[in-house]
């Protein structure tokens, strides 16, 4: 299985970016898909996630009312739509994905929920 990220980019703050993440090989509906972010020389953090099962979302507090985690299942792809971005959003962004079974917030907001993990695909936004 391989997810493959794309979207990143550089942007000014208030600005607007897509993430779009396929996975590819093993083909299954996955119980949940997300994405979580990265600064450098700090932990991978949980951004958002969607679940298979009527598609409820999750979110970080800081990114509620500005991110937006959607799928498309018959894809296999999750996207992140981010509005209003600021500083403090950069960093990298990884999308992952979850083949077990379950979706509580206590198990996909932990990185030890994901089954799977895409490469990071950076996102800077300049102030």
């Amino acid at each position: 299985v391989q997810l493959q990220a794309s979207g990143g980019g550089l942007v000014q703050a208030g600005g607007s970016l897509r993430l779009s993440c396929a996975a590819s090989g093993r083909t299954v509906s996955y119980y949940a898909m997300g994405w979580f972010r990265q600064v450098p020389g700090k932990e991978r953090e949980f951004v958002a996630a969607i679940r298979r099962s009527g598609g409820s979302t999750t979110y970080l507090d800081s990114v509620k009312g500005r991110f937006t985690v959607s799928r498309d299942g018959t894809k296999n792809t999750v996207y992140l739509q981010m509005n209003n971005l600021k500083p403090e959003d950069t960093a990298a962004y990884f999308c992952v994905a979850r083949s077990t079974a379950g979706g509580t917030a206590s198990e996909v907001v932990p990185r030890s929920g994901y089954d799977y993990w895409g490469q990071g695909t950076l996102v800077t936004v300049s102030s």
